[in-house]
């Protein structure tokens, strides 16, 4: 029996899914987490001079390694630990060194497209997509941006009128139809996240109970 449950959380940007990936790991208990961002592997883009890369379309599947997330998740699902990325939004590089994520009974793989690469999908038990209005995913993509990632308002716009508004409408909600659990309002829906939380907490004490 396998000794890990994989669970995958996506939603447009914004929408909260890392609220509710911390609400769950708080109920769970964070040494018993692997959390993974998809986020953290995008392709290192320092071939490109820092102009052309704030051109790249973030938001488009080619734009992860997810064959490099996708081979992590098997390694924490085999009980091995391993290094991930470690990502410079601000320069659009990963950096140097990496960050050591120790296998656990539960791993968390969050991101905007996680439901959308079925390779990613197969290895997941359950999957949740967070689902938010679109004009409170805007401003927190805007508040984030300028404080987290240095971006100014103008470009922030641009960005998300060429790219991240189609390819949310291209491939972000069609993967909605693979979620098993839809949560409505982000991490503010509190009774659908303590039902899923509750639920993960059974099986993970149940697996922790039969090693």
């Amino acid at each position: 029996m396998n000794s890990t449950v994989v669970l995958g959380i996506a939603g447009g940007t914004g929408s909260g899914k890392t609220t509710v990936a911390r609400a769950i790991i708080d109920r769970i208990g964070a040494e018993n987490v692997a959390y993974l961002e998809h986020d953290s592997y995008y392709h290192d883009l320092r071939h490109l001079p820092l102009e052309a890369r704030r051109e790249v379309n973030f938001d488009h599947p080619d734009a992860f390694d997810t064959a490099l997330l996708v081979e992590h998740v098997k390694a924490l699902r085999a009980g091995q630990d391993v290094e991930t990325p470690i990502y410079s939004y601000v320069d659009s590089i990963r950096l140097d060194e990496t960050r050591t994520v120790q296998a656990k009974p539960l791993v968390v793989v969050e991101g905007i497209l996680v439901l959308e690469n079925p390779a990613l999908r197969e290895l997941m038990d359950i999957k949740i997509f967070v689902d938010t209005d679109d004009d409170i995913r805007l401003m927190r993509r805007l508040r984030r941006d300028t404080r987290e990632r240095g971006r100014t308002l103008e470009h922030i716009l641009g960005q998300y009128e060429a790219t991240v508004r189609p390819m949310h409408l291209a491939f972000v909600m069609p993967s909605k139809r693979h979620a098993d659990v839809i949560i409505p309002r982000g991490g503010s829906n509190r009774v659908a996240i303590q039902m899923v939380a509750d639920s993960l907490e059974k099986r993970i004490d149940g697996l922790l109970n039969s090693l």
